[in-house]
């Protein structure tokens, strides 16, 4: 966003601190809003399917980082129908790289559970595959206009601090406190430019660390803020340390094709990999990277193995050429680009 479009506030404690309204807290949002908004590709609709695509794009995603991604995947898939008719694999190719697969196959759950119009009720879209509390509200606020309330990271570190909310974000307590003032807060009516500017502010001002303050436009409501205290905000649970796995694979190639593994299992279901190996070679790896797993630091060494007689259930060869099609899980392909330049 532009530097010249952030205008500096009064800090609120020179200010004299009068009684707040509701609709002034709101009328600041949604003017800041329409002044600094980003230019995203699905702001500017209020399709429920593309706006279902993008939330479920940014779950633990950076914007940055999806955009290419949803403008890919709306030219390959620009309805419900499109995608509902696409086969699995073909779904996880498009997807390849975002990670958190298990959301693909959600979306094209979600796709197929669809048998005429998108559901326009907060209940309905909820009762979607892979659609939980925050996300049926966006697309509530965001396609039909719909006052609710939303709670993802950016507004939850924004209330926080707005409320100097001591209980854990990411606590039962917590999250229930956070849903309440989200709620207490909203319009009457025509909740998508007020929930998208809470939105914008937690995502440009009222950032983890370090937040602008002197250029947010609800400083001056702040609790935090009022007492120098919004770097305490927001107070998380202590995370558990990460478990430690190896897994040890196998890089066999042969005529200029790769034997890789299809996966079935909850991880990685849809995609390949290389294949593991049973009895680990007493030589050092051909590779070793790291790299984590919904709680876990997994290393990842990799063997060249000459090929086998037979192919195991779930291996097949795959051309080296059609590699970049192949949905492959993304450590592994980051293991392949590095070894196929040593290799080939």
């Amino acid at each position: 966003m532009p530097q010249s479009k952030q205008k500096q506030r009064p800090h609120a404690k020179t200010q004299s601190r009068k009684a707040q309204t509701p609709v002034q807290f709101r009328r600041r949002v949604t003017q800041w809003f329409a002044r600094n908004a980003r230019d995203l590709p699905w702001r500017g609709t209020t399709d429920p399917y593309a706006i279902l695509v993008s939330e479920i794009m940014c779950q633990q995603t950076q914007v940055a980082t999806v955009i290419p991604y949803f403008q890919r995947w709306m030219l390959r898939f620009p309805n419900i129908k499109s995608l509902a008719a696409a086969a699995e694999p073909e779904v996880m190719s498009h997807w390849q790289g975002l990670g958190y697969y298990s959301r693909a196959r959600n979306l094209h759950r979600a796709a197929k559970s669809i048998p005429g119009n998108f559901p326009t009720t907060l209940e309905e879209i909820q009762s979607l595959p892979g659609v939980g509390r925050y996300t049926a509200g966006a697309i509530a606020a965001f396609a039909y206009d719909k006052p609710v309330p939303l709670v993802d990271a950016n507004i939850a570190r924004l209330l926080s601090r707005l409320f100097a909310i001591r209980d854990p974000i990411d606590s039962a307590v917590g999250q229930s406190r956070l849903w309440h003032e989200a709620a207490r807060l909203q319009p009457s009516r025509s909740g998508r430019a007020f929930n998208a500017g809470l939105m914008e502010i937690g995502a440009l001002i009222c950032i983890p660390r370090n937040p602008r303050c002197p250029a947010c436009p609800i400083s001056d409501f702040c609790a935090a803020f009022a007492s120098n205290t919004q770097r305490q905000f927001p107070v998380k649970k202590i995370p558990p340390r990460p478990a430690t796995l190896t897994e040890h694979c196998a890089l066999i190639i042969r005529n200029r094709q790769i034997l890789l593994q299809h996966q079935t299992g909850p991880r990685w279901r849809g995609l390949w990999k290389l294949p593991p190996i049973r009895r680990i070679p007493q030589r050092p790896p051909d590779l070793l990277i790291e790299y984590p797993f919904t709680h876990h630091k997994i290393t990842l060494s990799v063997y060249r193995q000459p090929a086998p007689r037979a192919n195991p259930l779930g291996l097949d060869w795959h051309p080296l050429a059609g590699l970049a099609e192949v949905p492959l899980a993304a450590a592994h392909r980051r293991a392949l680009d590095r070894l196929l330049r040593l290799h080939t």
